[in-house]
C-alpha cells in the first residue's frame, strides 16, 4: 500500500517510469507530461512502452518545436492502449499555452484583423484570429496607410504572413470568398488551399449565414443601388439553410467551422445543428440600430408626428429590414415592427442593456449544447462602453461555468484602449518627473 504522507508533494511525470521503451520525440519531453499519483501507480506495473501519437508527431514536425517543449494551442492527453503501451498525445485546445499550461484566464482574446503590422504587438496575448474579405481587402490590402508600401498583393500572402507571426497557439478563421456561386467541390478546394497554408491544426473556415441571398440574386448586392429585392425574413428554405449545409459538409470533411453573421439570439439553436466550432454574437450594429429605433419611437410617442415613422421606415429599408418595394408600407405596421424589435431585444430592461441580451442567450445555450468544444465569439464592438459592458457581464455568477468557452474578438487597437486609464497618464507624469529629479 502506498503511504499518502510519504508521497505528498511528489510530482509524477513520464520520467517516473523505469525501464520502459520511449519514442525518440518524447525522450526530451518526458518531464512535461505529468500524471496524477493514482494514475501513475495504476500504470506503473503495466507500462513497458511509451509512444507518441501520430497526431502529436505531426504537430511537432510541422511547427518544428524545440526538443524540450510542446507547442501552445494543444492539451496533453494519455491513453493506455493495452499490451503495455501508453500512448501520449496532443489535442487541439487553444485554452492551453506552451508546454500544456493553461492560459492565464478562462476567457480568451482574439484579434479581428488581417493587418500583420497590428497583429504582431498582440500576438502573445491572443488565442485566435478572425478575418473576412472586407477586413483583408478593404481594411488592409487596398488601404495604402495599412499596407505600407503595397508589400502585400494577395489574400494568400497576407494569410501566410499572419500564420508565421502567430505560430501554433492561435486558431485562424478565414472566410470563404463566395459561398453562393461555388460548388461544394470548389469550396473544398478553397478550404484545402487554406489548410495547406495554415495547417489543419490552426485552420477554421468561416461560413456565413446566407439568408435570402443566393447565386441568382447575389449580384443585386453588387450592382445599381446594391439592394436585395427579397426581405431578410422571407428566404426560401434552400437559400436560408445554404450556410448550414456548407458548415455540415465541411465538418464531415474534417474542418472546424466558424458559423458567422449571427446577430439575433434566435439564430443560435439552428446554427448549433450545423455542429460549428465557433458561434458568434455580433454587438455593435445591432445595438446602434436599436438605439435609433427607440429614439424615433420615443419622439413619436410624444409628438405623434408622422414624419418620424416615415424616417423609421427609411431606416428599415436602408438597414435591410425591408426592401425598396416597402417604401409605401403602412406607418402603423412600421411602428408595430419597431416595437416588436425592441421588445424582443429586451431593450428597456437589464437583460438587454447595452444590447447584450444576445450574449446572455448564447451563453445559456452553451450550457445546454452536447458539443463540448463549441465556443462563443463575442464580436463587433466599438466606443467607450461595449467592451467594459461585456467584461462586467462575464463576471456575473450565472456564467462562471462557461467562461472557458468564450472568446472576445476586436480590432487590436480597440482592445488596446482598455489597457489604459487617465490615471495611467497622471501617475506616469509623477513617476517620470521624480525619476528626472524634478519636483
Amino acid at each position: 500500500m502506498v503511504n499518502n504522507k510519504v508521497n505528498a508533494g511528489i510530482k509524477y511525470t513520464l520520467k517516473s517510469f523505469f525501464d520502459v521503451e520511449v519514442d525518440d520525440v518524447l525522450k526530451t519531453r518526458l518531464e512535461l507530461f505529468e500524471l496524477e499519483r493514482d494514475d501513475f501507480y495504476l500504470l506503473n506495473d503495466f507500462v513497458t512502452t511509451i509512444k507518441a501519437s501520430d497526431y502529436m508527431k505531426g504537430v511537432l514536425e510541422y511547427f518544428d518545436v524545440p526538443e524540450q517543449e510542446t507547442p501552445a494551442g494543444f492539451k496533453k492527453v494519455f491513453e493506455y492502449k493495452g499490451d503495455g503501451v501508453l500512448e501520449v498525445g496532443l489535442v487541439r485546445d487553444i485554452s492551453y499555452g506552451k508546454n500544456g499550461v493553461r492560459r492565464p484566464t478562462d476567457i480568451l482574446f482574439s484579434a479581428d484583423s488581417a493587418n500583420p503590422y497590428e497583429i504582431a504587438p498582440i500576438k502573445d496575448l491572443i488565442a485566435n484570429l478572425t478575418c473576412n474579405p472586407g477586413i483583408i481587402y478593404d481594411l488592409f490590402i487596398n488601404n495604402p496607410k495599412a499596407n505600407v508600401g503595397g508589400k502585400f498583393k494577395t489574400r494568400d500572402e497576407v494569410m501566410a504572413e499572419i500564420g508565421r507571426i502567430l505560430g501554433p497557439g492561435c486558431d485562424i478563421s478565414v472566410e470563404l470568398n463566395d459561398p453562393f456561386n461555388s460548388t461544394d467541390q470548389e469550396i473544398l478546394e478553397e478550404a484545402g488551399k487554406f489548410k495547406e497554408m495554415l495547417s489543419e491544426y490552426r485552420l477554421v473556415i468561416k461560413v456565413p449565414h446566407t439568408g435570402p441571398v443566393n447565386k441568382d440574386n447575389v449580384n443585386q448586392l453588387l450592382e445599381g443601388d446594391k439592394k436585395l429585392n427579397v426581405r431578410y425574413n422571407e428566404p426560401t428554405t434552400q437559400d436560408a439553410f445554404r450556410g448550414h449545409q456548407i458548415a455540415l459538409m465541411l465538418k464531415e470533411h474534417g474542418y472546424r467551422v466558424n458559423f458567422t453573421l449571427m446577430f439575433e439570439p434566435y439564430q443560435t439553436n439552428l446554427a448549433l445543428q450545423a455542429k460549428p466550432y465557433f458561434i458568434n454574437s455580433f454587438i455593435r450594429h445591432r445595438l446602434m440600430q436599436s438605439e435609433k429605433i427607440a429614439a424615433l419611437l420615443d419622439k413619436y410617442s410624444l409628438t405623434h408626428e408622422p414624419s418620424l415613422l416615415i424616417e423609421l421606415r427609411k431606416l428599415f429599408i436602408d438597414q435591410d429590414y425591408l426592401t425598396k418595394d416597402d417604401e409605401n408600407m403602412d406607418l402603423l405596421r412600421i411602428k408595430e415592427m419597431g416595437e416588436h424589435i425592441l421588445r424582443y431585444r429586451r431593450f428597456d430592461d437589464e437583460e438587454g442593456e447595452m444590447g447584450l441580451d444576445s450574449v446572455r442567450h448564447n451563453l445559456r445555450l452553451l450550457k445546454q449544447t452536447n458539443m463540448d468544444d463549441v465556443r462563443l465569439i463575442i464580436c463587433s464592438m466599438e466606443g467607450e462602453v461595449n467592451y467594459p459592458s461585456i467584461d462586467k457581464l462575464l463576471m456575473e455568477p450565472e456564467f462562471a461555468d462557461v467562461l472557458d468557452r468564450v472568446v472576445i474578438t476586436a480590432e487590436p487597437n480597440y482592445l488596446a484602449r482598455f489597457t489604459s486609464t487617465n490615471q495611467v497618464v497622471s501617475y506616469q507624469r509623477r513617476f517620470m518627473n521624480a525619476a528626472s529629479g524634478q519636483k
